[in-house]
């Protein structure tokens, strides 16, 4: 994907906001020949700011930025963007966020490939609010054994069947009614590919509440 550069000095709030309008329809025009009705989105939540396009994917899962190769989806629509000086090399926004993200974001963003392309960018959040969870407070919710369990052997993201194997289980439905479940529903785990729920390439990871749970736990 071309990347739009924000280095122009003097930006206001709107041009900034320009900039990101720009960003995401570049990526939209680079999924056109998907023929998928899937908006461009930039949602700006609570700690992170999170973008989705439509995409034809050359892979799935988390993309590793020592093995990343772009890929012109969109020659043209990236050439004219080029021309009015808004957007740089190919590869390059990626190498910008791996480097300036975690600095300023204190964590490294996540570019995730699927048939929906999603880009996750931290930023420290110094807010308080009053719908805290019980994690958040330094309360920690309770929990079943098996789910704490879990928690315990989810390393980065792992399937079902690696899950199940760290536990050394083999009923697929008492881990999905007793472990899975629960987790998911106490947003302590979260799917990789959550709008295809059932795809062969799904995995699990733990949100930020599950971290925090995990480090009070083993405290």
């Amino acid at each position: 994907m071309p990347q739009i550069s924000n280095s122009s000095p003097g930006l206001s709030s709107n041009q900034g906001k320009l900039m990101a309008d720009l960003k995401a329809l570049i990526k939209q025009g680079e999924g056109i020949s998907v023929m998928n009705a899937f908006p461009a989105k930039l949602i700006i939540e609570r700690g992170q700011v999170r973008t989705e396009n439509s995409n034809i994917p050359h892979g799935f899962g988390t993309l590793n930025p020592a093995t990343f190769t772009p890929f012109p989806k969109n020659p043209v629509i990236a050439a004219f963007f080029r021309e009015i000086h808004r957007a740089d090399e190919l590869g390059s926004g990626m190498r910008n966020m791996m480097k300036y993200g975690k600095a300023y974001g204190g964590e490294d963003p996540e570019m995730i490939e699927g048939d929906v392309f999603r880009t996750i960018v931290k930023y420290p959040d110094s807010a308080v609010y009053e719908e805290d969870s019980a994690a958040n407070r330094g309360v920690t919710p309770e929990v079943t054994p098996e789910v704490g369990k879990m928690l315990a052997v989810i390393q980065g993201e792992m399937s079902r069947a690696e899950i199940q194997q760290k536990l050394g289980l083999t009923d697929e439905k008492h881990f999905r009614e007793h472990y899975q479940q629960p987790a998911v529903a106490m947003e302590l785990i979260e799917m990789t590919i959550p709008d295809k729920p059932r795809s062969s390439k799904q995995k699990y990871r733990l949100t930020n509440a599950g971290k925090r749970l995990l480090e009070s736990m083993q405290e």
